[in-house]
């Protein structure tokens, strides 16, 4: 169980998505069995694809039942993976601000 922050710049050509699209890619990758860090970078490039620009950032921040009922029982740790591209990369103002909204 989680939230997927995800925040992008439109390309030169002013391409967009609705909302709604951002959830439902975050939804279609998060729906199969797999390690977050992989699901991170799904819908990073996924993103990316469509919307013709590297200026995308996914946050993803998670509680994982695996930790929290089996092996350590540890119930109070969470994990959080960020993939970070173009100016959220590369630009430390635009990348601070995304995580201040984010968090």
């Amino acid at each position: 169980m989680g939230k997927a922050h995800v925040a992008y710049i439109p390309s030169k050509d002013g391409k967009i998505i609705g909302l709604s699209k951002l959830n439902r890619i975050a939804e279609f990758y998060a729906r199969r069995p797999q390690v977050q860090e992989r699901l991170n970078e799904q819908i990073y490039y996924a993103l990316e694809y469509i919307l013709g620009t590297s200026d995308v950032a996914v946050l993803l921040e998670a509680d994982h039942y695996c930790v929290k009922a089996r092996g350590c029982n540890d119930q109070n740790s969470s994990m959080t993976t960020s993939r970070l591209g173009g100016g959220f990369f590369d630009i430390a103002k635009l990348r601070n601000e995304f995580m201040q909204l984010a968090v």
